[in-house]
């Protein structure tokens, strides 16, 4: 069979098993949860897939557009994320106030026009050597735009998540809608980093542009996809409308989605227990974050430049996409009770693992070049291959009562967290220090490298983490803030997020002062232990509120 034909079917495969997966989406996965969920989560996962593909590249970016050294860019790094993540606490108030529908749409124009004007390529470099002070400010106008639209819109549409749940019906399927929600935002970043080395190749190789421009490219990516997330939000409003809160809405309205008054002492407790939990999340991001950073530092000057064989195959997005439809298939037939769908689920599978089969004869013994930047993919790979397990075993142990509260999973994913970093001291026992390392890479000598399945390890034992914190830290406090400060209370999530998302900085400034590696991945390591240990302190006050 030809490599034209196998490339085309395999393409044809490709199809399939996504049009398979819509279709489970709706009639499988999402069924018992409100409709809202879903179409809320589609629109998350546009907006996220524009920012996770122009994050895949940015720390780059800072090197190669303007000539930033690492510990200064490791600081305009993490002092964009920390704005990203701190901006909600304002957007938080602002909607508890004017309405989030209100501050959503807000945000999402906002961001729009932050994106717009990241992919104008203004320079970096002047003739001289100099950094461009127009093109950096103007970067640094885009990336306050970014951050503002972000607070506004990221927080309040979880809060109209949440919001979905406070009905009967569905209060006991909170924890696994925030799951599958968390889900849909990381198909989205699953294919990000594919998009943006995809466009910067191309740009590179038929536009003839410089590989500084081409990083543009990817930022205009951004906005393309923005705009998608923009119309499925508004087409879809009628799935959500009853959830927003603004002062147009009737006073009948009003009493129908309001909750019960907390006296004055249970709210303080509330807030304080939400306040532990926060002190917490600083950490935890502080050392997540580190795969846009420290992480991708590491991919690209210490790890093996290129991949042959299978190994080879987990860096084309078509096999991840394969791996999720062949999960998703055997979930799905497992949870399905109508015969079509149980059907659809085995061809998901089938299909999908077509994909693999096909790519597998398309290999070329040449291999292929890795790109730092690739790396990132697996996390949100992970994070929507696990998911369905992570439903699962959680709702196999609610049936027998055994089920973790929120609070423990957040303490046990601090300990897996902790696991990922021994992973990393593992893959970098007896290797060069950063500088040092860098110093040899320029100079042409033959340095020593790690297998690619050291940092892939890493991403994986992480999103287990990822998965026991993020998505149910959300549900927890959603579930647990007081109504009137709804907003408020997930604006300070994301606050916390933002003092840990500045912190990120730490390694990548012990990376430029030349710090051995294992000391970097060993202070990480020491913090999650730390946080756990904190968390496991004070569970049973915080299980009191939950």
């Amino acid at each position: 069979m030809s490599t034209i034909l196998l490339t085309y079917l395999g393409y044809g495969f490709l199809v399939a098993s996504v049009l398979g997966f819509l279709y489970l989406l709706f009639a499988v996965l999402c069924k018992g949860q409100p409709l809202g969920l879903l179409w809320l989560g589609l629109a998350n996962t546009g907006e996220r897939f524009g920012y996770y593909t122009m994050l895949a590249v940015f720390a780059l970016f800072l090197g190669e557009n303007f000539g930033l050294e690492t510990g200064t860019a490791s600081t305009v790094y993490s002092s964009f994320l920390m704005l990203v993540y701190f901006l909600p606490v304002i957007g938080g108030v602002a909607a508890d106030r004017f309405g989030y529908g209100k501050m959503v749409t807000v945000g999402i124009l906002v961001m729009l026009v932050g994106y717009l004007l990241l992919a104008i390529p203004l320079g970096g470099v002047t003739p001289t050597g100099d950094v461009d002070w127009t093109a950096f400010i103007a970067m640094i106008l885009a990336l306050l735009l970014v951050s503002l639209g972000t607070g506004l819109f990221k927080g309040n549409l979880q809060v109209m998540v949440g919001k979905l749940y406070d009905s009967p019906e569905y209060a006991d399927k909170r924890d696994s809608g925030f799951s599958l929600f968390y889900m849909l935002i990381n198909v989205g970043a699953m294919v990000a980093p594919t998009a943006a080395i995809s466009i910067m190749d191309w740009a590179q190789q038929s536009l003839g542009v410089t590989k500084a421009d081409s990083y543009h490219f990817a930022f205009g990516v951004a906005c393309v996809s923005l705009v998608v997330s923009i119309l499925i939000y508004f087409l879809s409003s009628r799935s959500y409308r009853h959830v927003l809160t603004t002062e147009k809405a009737s006073s009948k309205e009003k009493q129908t989605v309001a909750a019960p008054e907390l006296s004055a002492s249970e709210t303080r407790e509330r807030i304080v227990c939400l306040c532990l939990v926060f002190a917490v999340v600083i950490f935890f991001w502080m050392a997540f974050h580190q795969n846009g950073l420290t992480l991708t530092f590491f991919a690209r000057d210490y790890v093996q430049t290129s991949s042959t064989g299978i190994q080879s195959m987990m860096f084309n997005v078509m096999n991840l996409w394969a791996i999720v439809g062949i999960v998703y298939g055997i979930y799905c037939y497992a949870n399905a009770k109508e015969r079509l769908n149980k059907l659809m689920s085995c061809l998901v599978g089938v299909v999908s693992a077509a994909i693999i089969v096909v790519q597998y004869l398309l290999l070329d013994d040449k291999g292929i070049k890795v790109e730092a930047p690739i790396f990132q993919q697996f996390n949100p790979l992970f994070v929507v291959a696990l998911t369905p397990i992570s439903v699962a075993l959680f709702g196999f142990l609610a049936k027998k009562g055994k089920e973790p509260s929120s609070p423990k999973k957040i303490g046990l994913g601090m300990l897996v967290a902790a696991l990922g970093f021994f992973v990393m001291i593992g893959a970098s026992v007896g290797l060069l220090s950063p500088l040092a390392q860098a110093d040899a890479i320029e100079s042409g000598a033959d340095v020593a490298r790690v297998s690619a399945n050291w940092l892939v390890t890493t991403y994986l034992v992480l999103t287990f983490a990822e998965l026991l914190l993020s998505p149910i830290g959300i549900s927890f406090v959603s579930k647990v803030a007081p109504p009137k400060y709804a907003g408020l209370m997930m604006g300070l999530w994301f606050a916390a997020t933002a003092i840990g998302n500045f912190l990120v900085q730490v390694p990548g400034l012990l990376w430029g002062a030349d710090v051995n590696l294992t000391i970097i991945w060993g202070t990480l390591a020491g913090i999650c232990l730390v946080s756990a240990i904190f968390i496991f302190s004070i569970l049973k006050k915080l299980e009191k509120v939950s």
